[in-house]
């Protein structure tokens, strides 16, 4: 079975530049920034990829991956993030797919209890420096705040 490119742009080390709400769907605009690091490589014949990722928070810093894998017959990929801070907890995955070079995912969840639709964007990713942004809603995909964006450079 052909590997399904659309995550190839990814592959290799990266430095992150984070950006990030310091509270969600409260109405803060508050943001913290720091960096991180990132290095992606495929798996399951090239349609699927494992990011590895660490992050330097001000408060302290953590591992975490995201877990990909494409579905041909549906055309579609899905995303599973797992954090060191809870090591046995998968989020829900988010699935979607890539088009024009622009990648959009979503996923129903909960946010303290409350019913929220998670957004995630990667975009730029023909060019040298792609970008991942993360999105809530609390009204079903009426309107979006974005709470978290991560910058990549070659590293």
């Amino acid at each position: 079975m052909p590997h399904c490119p659309d995550f190839d742009f990814q592959q290799g080390r990266w430095t992150v530049r984070h950006r990030r709400l310091k509270a969600r769907l409260t109405g803060c605009t508050d943001w913290e920034e720091f960096d991180g690091t990132s290095e992606q490589r495929p798996i399951l014949g090239g349609n699927g990829n494992v990011e590895d990722n660490l992050l330097h928070l001000p408060d302290g810093s953590y591992r975490a991956v995201a877990l990909r894998s494409f579905d041909p017959a549906s055309g579609t990929w899905a995303i599973w993030w797992l954090d060191s801070r809870s090591p046995h907890a998968l989020d829900v995955p988010v699935i979607g797919r890539f088009e024009n070079g622009e990648g959009s995912f979503y996923a129903d969840d909960l946010l303290d209890g409350r019913p929220v639709r998670i957004r995630f964007l990667w975009l730029g990713t023909d060019g040298d420096t792609p970008r991942w942004e993360q999105a809530l809603s609390d009204d079903g995909g009426k309107s979006w705040e974005t709470n978290w964006v991560m910058d990549f450079t070659r590293a």
